[in-house]
């Protein structure tokens, strides 16, 4: 049998990656140069780097691994899988238990009427069949000139064509030909960065008129829905205010416009429910599943619809469809995951252990000298770095050399935290013990204090 171990030095590694793999996201010739960081195994929360170094894992591999590494259960749901039935479609009038068994146990966990799942194999394929799903919808309901989408700028929804488009992030929509056509951007709910002298309530309300002003603008037989995430996760991990959502979700109900909650990040108990939706209140006719419905250990995602839009798609054929829709392995494993969160409480972790102790550390990082703001909402948190607290200024060097810093000395204290230009993020494993959240709160503040400590040295502690 051929395994795959790790028997070359990491300098090997290495040169083997820099010479066949092509990383997302990575300037290819800067990491062949640095040497990219080889991740041996994991356990927990824990990572072990091809040298033999533990790493703390602020992030969760990618946002995803809600329930940590090392759960045998969900290797050997997928052993029983591959040996009962590895591979069968759901094409052509057929279906198999362990979607079956996926799609009702979805059903019973989602709130209110989302009862049916379009699946797919990420969060990006799922965003994509949302558009395709969405405008099939209203071409069924006689209306097929409702084909906008109205997203938000920031906002993170995959990197294909249809969801990149989706996103509102400007590096991305600067490559390849984005957005494609009808997709329509607004402001974030960001007031630490754009509020000014509002209060975030006002903002807030502000922020979300601004889909009634899109509306106005481009009428409202035009638009289809409007999609964004509970909490923005990529984007920096922007909690809005609270005045936001309920003021969207008016705004959709008086204007006949789908809303969807792109749950990829802060589903399967994220924010200390099962869905972020639940946690902001609102209730969408749409959600987007994918990262925490397998902890990341098989790639599954998915359109969750309400009965309402389902009905309607059931009126007529439906082309759209991916090899993968359902994969009977990763359908098992996210059964076992689904299992496992249940059954351990792991919600309830999150809600009354680990997301109040994460909290009560990271707020008190507010009153670092680097920190203007400390966001938070159950497991996921940012820190807003600056150099005029006041002001909530930027740094004169430019948007992410401060975050640069900030994430290279938290690999070198032995923790992954990811950088948005100037935003510390964090997203670990919902398991997390209060020991780990106080090992990983303290390589937080050396980090901080590195950073600080760094910037002044090099003349960079200055507002823009």
């Amino acid at each position: 049998m051929n395994q795959i171990t790790n028997t070359r030095p990491t300098a090997e590694l290495q040169a083997l990656d820099a010479a066949h793999h092509i990383h997302p996201f990575t300037a290819q010739a800067a990491l062949a140069k640095k040497g990219t960081l080889v991740i041996r195994e994991a356990n927990g929360v824990w990572l072990t780097d091809s040298d033999g170094n533990p790493i703390l894992d602020g992030m969760a591999g990618l946002w995803c691994v809600n329930i940590g590494y090392g759960r045998h259960e969900l290797a050997d749901a997928a052993a029983r899988q591959m040996r009962e039935l590895p591979y069968y479609n759901a094409f052509f009038q057929t279906s198999h238990v362990p979607v079956i068994e996926l799609s009702a146990r979805l059903a019973e966990l989602i709130p209110g009427n989302l009862n049916q799942t379009f699946f797919a194999s990420s969060g990006s394929e799922a965003n994509d069949t949302n558009m395709r799903l969405v405008r099939r919808y209203w071409d069924l309901r006689g209306k097929p000139e409702k084909t906008i989408f109205v997203s938000r700028k920031n906002a993170y929804h995959g990197s294909s064509m249809g969801s990149a488009s989706l996103g509102g992030m400007a590096a991305m929509h600067s490559q390849g030909g984005l957005p494609i056509p009808d997709v329509h951007h607004i402001g974030q709910p960001n007031w630490y960065a754009e509020g000014g002298d509002m209060s975030p309530e006002d903002f807030g309300l502000l922020r979300a008129r601004e889909l009634e002003t899109a509306i106005e603008q481009m009428g409202e037989d035009r638009i289809a829905a409007f999609i964004g995430e509970p909490i923005q996760g990529a984007g920096g991990v922007i909690v809005p205010p609270s005045t936001y959502w309920p003021e969207i979700q008016r705004i959709c109900d008086a204007h006949d416009i789908l809303l969807i909650a792109d749950e990829v990040i802060c589903g399967f108990g994220r924010t200390g429910n099962w869905f972020g939706h639940e946690t902001v209140g609102i209730t969408p006719d749409i959600i987007t599943i994918a990262k925490g419905l397998s902890s990341g250990y098989q790639p599954i995602g998915g359109s969750v619809v309400s009965d309402d839009v389902a009905a309607v798609l059931g009126r007529d054929d439906f082309h759209h469809g991916y090899t993968y829709s359902g994969h009977p392995v990763a359908c098992a494993v996210a059964l076992e995951n689904l299992r496992i969160l249940d059954e351990e409480n792991i919600i309830d972790h999150v809600r009354n252990v680990a997301g109040p102790h994460l909290k009560s550390i990271w707020t008190a990082f507010a009153d670092h000298a680097l920190v203007g703001e400390a966001s938070i909402c159950g497991m996921m948190a940012s820190l807003a770095l600056t150099p005029d607290k006041a002001a909530r200024a930027g740094f004169k060097a430019g948007p992410g050399t401060a975050g640069l810093i900030a994430r290279d000395f938290a690999f070198a204290n032995g923790l992954v935290m990811r950088h948005v230009y100037d935003r510390l993020v964090i997203s670990p494993p919902l398991i997390m013990t209060t020991g780990e959240i106080d090992t990983l709160a303290d390589r937080v503040e050396k980090t901080l204090d590195q950073t600080l400590a760094r910037l002044k040295s090099d003349g960079l502690f200055e507002p823009a």
